[in-house]
């Protein structure tokens, strides 16, 4: 029996994940899941693939929303009063205009004293009406497609044993940053099957294979970069045919609702796989 193994919120995108028991599940994903951006004066929208001391920044926001924490190893902690009502600025994700709200001058001098570059905190407006892609459309914050990001252990334990094939040691779930850790799928990557499933009282349904970036190689309790694993193993069998390497999968929320560690995992429809794995290599 599949059930849910962990549940993450990441309420700044690009920054630390906050595990949680319990999680309501909106339309965009877990509440308040990147919720939050880190921009560039410009309102470029800052990444752990340029600036991976964000993986330092651990925030937490308030069961209600209106109060958002945020910490860092050497700095103060400092406490933001959410503003959702304030004048929206044009922010830039992966070259698409969003709108986003300013959430003031003392929280962007602690991101620009924290990451060693101007930055400043926008919130997503109540108004927010992106429409993500994939096989089943939903909407999210500023996630970088879709609301949910779902992953098995029987997943990460494969490649962690192709790691070791390597003798390279293995890599820890949070590289990944999953919403919805998933255990009991005795086949790895049953997760790219999966195209309907309850958990909780939320249906979900498949929306796309996650192709992962440069954000794996960085270490997310020292933001270092750790070498070119796990993508250069990823590559050797998990080859998307759009590029990149595809490592878990992308869900939309169908029916809202609350979803808890420990929830059962039910799949309502399964579907073929979209990505073929390469053959095993030929012993020679």
């Amino acid at each position: 029996m599949a059930r849910v193994a962990a549940l993450t919120c990441y309420p700044i995108k690009g920054c630390a994940g906050t595990p949680m028991e319990q999680a309501r599940l909106t339309p965009a994903g877990i509440a308040h899941d990147r919720s939050f951006m880190v921009v560039s004066r410009e309102g470029v929208f800052r990444t752990q693939r340029r600036d991976p001391r964000l993986a330092l920044i651990r925030p937490a926001v308030s069961p209600d929303g209106r109060r958002l924490t945020l910490r860092a190893p050497g700095a103060d902690a400092l406490a933001v009063r959410v503003d959702t009502a304030g004048r929206r600025r044009t922010v830039d994700l992966f070259g698409a205009a969003y709108q986003g709200i300013d959430q003031g001058d003392p929280a962007a001098a602690w991101l620009s004293e924290v990451l060693g570059a101007p930055s400043r905190l926008v919130r997503v407006p109540p108004e927010h009406d992106r429409v993500t892609d994939g096989r089943t459309p939903g909407t999210s914050g500023y996630a970088d497609s879709c609301a949910l990001h779902v992953l098995s252990h029987s997943t990460l334990r494969l490649l962690d044993r192709k790691l070791a094939e390597q003798g390279a040691p293995p890599v820890p779930m949070n590289r990944f940053r999953p919403n919805i850790v998933v255990d009991g799928w005795d086949e790895p990557h049953t997760e790219d099957r999966t195209h309907r499933l309850t958990i909780g009282d939320a249906d979900l349904g498949y929306a796309k294979l996650a192709i992962r970036c440069a954000v794996t190689l960085v270490d997310q309790e020292t933001a270092e970069r750790a070498g070119r694993e796990p993508l250069r193993t990823l590559a050797t069998y998990r080859r998307a045919a759009e590029g990149g390497v595809a490592f878990g999968t992308k869900l939309a929320v169908l029916r809202p609702g609350t979803v808890s560690v420990g929830d059962e995992v039910t799949v309502t429809a399964w579907g073929a796989s979209e990505l073929r794995a390469a053959p095993e290599p030929q012993a020679r």
